[in-house]
């Protein structure tokens, strides 16, 4: 599945397509956008679309309903480096994190200053001697307010070339981020990249005693592969053991601990948990354990 050609105007494309494809050849023809997708759940089970042009089409029509709050990281799980920071102190922060981009912030999250991309760090980690200064490596930043609507956004994005966006309140005040693929992943479904898991293991190994796994992992496979105990009576996977304790739809960067093992949302939308990440205490070497 091609996310660029999404990009290119996904919208304008959507339009084009059911008019050719559904409204001119189902009857009668949709006037709001549910009937729209219920024409389009029709025109998949008649295998007029495969089910994965379905769910791209429906995503799009969804985002056109959303605005930036919905769907935006809070400032609270907001990845920060601080201007007067050191390189030894933000490259531990970027490796750590995993992200690409970062904002920079002054006194506190309510002002920042600039984006800083982890690429552009990389000269001073090959020259020592090149003199590291923060304020003439980060891009500027923009902002967008929070009541602005998603595939407004998308358009911004792809033509300014942005890739992350700063949320502002109605006090002027920083709410949270959205990045491009925040809004894409609401499109197409999860975008995965290099510290996603495969497709054909549940586990990734990060550390001695961290571990990225897939939200859906069951949980007998997971007590079997880390030799733990974790409750299976009630739920299946990961997933659902893990919204039980939380008592909602948890949202990225929010853990808990079960049975001595701490859980960190990694990727997750309005909808699911996609991944996660579990640490082991110092004291619990199950995992180290059943892979020796």
């Amino acid at each position: 599945m091609k996310v660029t050609a999404m990009i290119d105007d996904p919208f304008a494309r959507v339009r084009a397509f059911c008019k050719k494809y559904i409204t001119d050849k189902l009857q009668p023809k949709p006037s709001n956008q549910q009937q729209l997708i219920d024409s389009l759940k029709y025109a998949e089970k008649q295998k007029v679309i495969d089910a994965d042009a379905y769910s791209m089409i429906e995503g799009v029509i969804q985002v056109s309903k959303l605005k930036v709050r919905d769907i935006m990281v809070p400032r609270s799980h907001m990845v920060v480096i601080e201007s007067n920071q050191t390189l030894e102190v933000i490259l531990p922060r970027i490796i750590e994190s995993a992200h690409s981009r970062f904002p920079v912030i002054g006194e506190n999250r309510d002002e920042v200053i600039g984006i800083l991309l982890a690429k552009d760090i990389l000269q001073y980690t090959f020259n020592t001697e090149q003199n590291f200064d923060l304020s003439t490596i980060m891009r500027t930043s923009t902002f967008v307010p929070e009541s602005k609507r998603i595939d407004k956004l998308l358009k911004e994005f792809r033509l300014n070339h942005n890739h992350m966006a700063i949320v502002a309140d109605e006090y002027g005040g920083v709410a949270g981020l959205i990045t491009i693929e925040d809004i894409l992943e609401c499109i197409v479904g999860n975008i995965e990249d290099e510290h996603d898991v495969e497709d054909d293991d549940f586990v990734k190994k990060l550390a001695d005693n961290r571990y990225m796994l897939k939200a859906l992992t069951s949980i007998e496979d997971f007590n079997e592969h880390f030799n733990t105990k974790l409750d299976d009576t009630q739920f299946d996977t990961l997933a659902g053991l893990l919204m039980q304790d939380f008592g909602r739809l948890p949202k990225r960067g929010e853990t808990t601990t079960l049975d001595g093992i701490q859980f960190k949302i990694i990727a997750a939308d309005k909808r699911r948990i996609r991944l996660i990440e579990t640490t082991f205490s110092d004291q619990n070497q199950q995992a180290e354990q059943q892979e020796q």
